[in-house]
């Protein structure tokens, strides 16, 4: 069964189409007029081996803030969509991922319980030209559409660019280890609930 979603969100503030395919090959495209962003999504696409399409118009002019965040949410709204009923799925995901001195750790759950606990402790206030404090707002957008729950934790790091994409890199791998298929339990709801 195919594993793929489109999503499109438009308000007054934002204009945003997301497409997935979670069993892609980690391709990416994005027009988003936010060029540091964009790299952290390509390490989602590269390292979950999942294929985005990601084109965002919004208010850039006056800052990326509403454009991060609703691209989290659709992001989010299309993964949920594209997982559908999440039998067979491993439904947990975790990584550590270093780059340098920087070392971050990720955990997700396919839970259908939204929640995001966060500690990136950014040693300064923008990279790339983007607000580091976006980020949050981005993970939050996702998680409260995905329903997952997710940890997010830099453990070391100095350098900003370097805590940043190690977070970015160990979400791509969580998600692909929590999405993957588990052969053994085809057509199975992986809780004790019967549903998540």
């Amino acid at each position: 069964m195919s594993r793929q979603a489109t999503v499109e969100r438009n308000t007054s503030e934002t204009q945003i189409k997301v497409s997935v395919n979670l069993d892609g090959t980690g391709q990416a495209r994005f027009d988003t007029g936010m060029p540091f962003l964009e790299h952290m999504l390509d390490q989602i696409a590269r390292h979950g081996l999942i294929d985005l399409d990601i084109v965002c118009k919004g208010d850039n002019h006056i800052d990326d803030h509403h454009s991060a965040e609703d691209i989290g949410i659709t992001l989010g709204q299309a993964m949920a969509e594209a997982v559908g009923d999440k039998k067979g799925i491993t439904r947990y995901g975790h990584s550590y991922v270093p780059l340098d001195e920087a070392l971050s750790r990720v955990v997700i759950d396919f839970s259908g319980r939204p929640g995001l606990e966060y500690d990136v402790p950014f040693t300064r206030g923008s990279v790339g030209g983007f607000d580091v404090d976006l980020f949050y707002e981005f993970f939050q957008g996702f998680v409260n559409h995905a329903w997952v729950t997710l940890h997010i934790d830099n453990l070391k790091g100095k350098n900003s660019h370097h805590q940043v994409e190690t977070v970015f890199k160990a979400f791509g791998r969580a998600l692909r280890m929590a999405l993957t298929e588990d052969a053994r339990m085809a057509g199975i709801t992986p809780s004790t609930k019967g549903v998540l």
